[in-house]
């Protein structure tokens, strides 16, 4: 038996101060030294429009098929008349310290605009790189990974009814990065949970859910197994749900929601799904797999001072170049980031003129069963916007 006599000494220190932690109380939460009140929405978008009357917002156009479908962004936002600048940033990596790190001026910039929409960006292939999305995240603290899967007339899939939404935690469980050799052949992996990082996540869920008018939060969870790990997470669920009357809350299993979801999803459209790091980086590929893959997916992830939306796709280096991309996951990325800046209004007429684009089905790429190249896919959806 492996028991904690084993861990390095750096291990212990590394957890003591990863756990130490202000008692709780539900009135108020503490995260890196502040606190938020409960009447306080969290990760509140503090853009402000420029003397133009436009917000600046950073785009990263990505690697591969990247600067293609950003292309098609910008497009179809110029002919919306959105207000809305962009200010292109490049994050190639360099090592800095021993460590991964995107440039100075492309973090001056997401921290100056407090938003940045971002196409696929491939990871270098070399020691030393870890990805650059995951880069990303912990450089501006991206708590919250928000993934909204939604039926998409126009494109048939062997589900019909698909309306999730999943919020995964982004910054601690098994992805917290804790791990050691304990001896030749034995590794061990520290899954990391606290309450701090669990109510963020979890309050930012059911005010989400209230944003959007879903009436339930469900937390997905193994505390049958993980009783101490995941069951902070749980017991934090129920302390949060207290704050929110109006929204009804439960649990359900890991296994037991993918299991009903590939089921039959439709009981789970009136839901948000919140739940640990690693189970939601599965369970939002699956649930993607449900309305026809990551190409017509789109992903937020959420930050206290600022917030990056993405396509999750690949960069798909085989097709660059050759008008063959399909823009529909940094589309509806970019429509989540919209609302996430109060730009309602801009946001129900772009997304109207996608689906309606999707639902036509005249002029779709190759990978959604048409002929349509990039930017034909593009004007159309201009030309809908009329």
């Amino acid at each position: 038996m492996i028991t904690p006599r084993v861990f390095s000494s750096s291990t212990r220190q590394c957890l003591r101060k990863a756990c130490q932690q202000p008692r709780w109380t539900p009135a108020s939460y503490q995260i890196r030294g502040y606190a938020t009140p409960v009447d306080e929405k969290v990760a509140l978008f503090k853009g402000k429009k420029g003397s133009d009357g436009k917000y600046t917002v950073s785009l990263i156009e990505g690697d591969g098929i990247g600067p293609e479908i950003s292309q098609s962004v910008k497009d179809i936002y110029t002919a919306a008349n959105v207000p809305i600048k962009w200010e292109p940033i490049d994050v190639t990596p360099h090592l800095k310290d021993g460590r991964t790190v995107i440039p100075d001026e492309s973090i001056a910039s997401i921290e100056k605009n407090y938003i940045a929409l971002k196409g696929p960006l491939a990871t270098p292939v070399g020691k030393g790189h870890v990805s650059l999305n995951l880069t990303l995240r912990r450089t501006f603290n991206l708590f919250a990974n928000v993934r909204p899967c939604k039926s998409i007339a126009g494109y048939k899939t062997p589900y019909d009814n698909v309306n999730t939404v999943l919020i995964r935690e982004n910054t601690e469980g098994e992805y917290s990065g804790i791990e050691h050799v304990v001896v030749d052949g034995v590794v061990q992996s520290i899954k990391l949970i606290t309450r701090e990082a669990s109510e963020r996540v979890l309050r930012y869920a059911f005010q989400y859910a209230q944003d959007i008018g879903k009436n339930k939060v469900r937390v997905v969870h193994k505390a049958t197994i993980m009783k101490m790990s995941d069951g902070l997470f749980l017991s934090t669920a129920r302390d949060v749900a207290k704050d929110f009357p109006n929204i009804e809350f439960d649990a359900e299993l890991l296994d037991n929601a993918c299991l009903k979801i590939t089921t039959d999803p439709a009981p789970y459209a009136d839901k948000v799904l919140v739940m640990p790091n690693l189970y939601g980086d599965i369970l939002s590929d699956m649930c993607a797999g449900l309305i026809g893959g990551l190409g017509l997916t789109p992903s937020g992830n959420i930050g206290d001072e600022c917030s990056i939306f993405e396509a999750v796709h690949g960069s798909a280096p085989d097709i660059a170049g050759k008008g063959l991309a399909n823009p529909t996951a940094l589309l509806l990325s970019s429509i989540m980031m919209l609302r996430h800046m109060g730009l309602n209004t801009e946001a129900e007429r772009v997304e109207k003129a996608i689906f309606k684009t999707l639902a036509d089905g005249k002029a779709l790429t190759g990978d959604l069963g048409g002929k349509a190249k990039t930017h034909e896919y593009a004007q159309a959806i201009i030309d809908n916007l009329r």
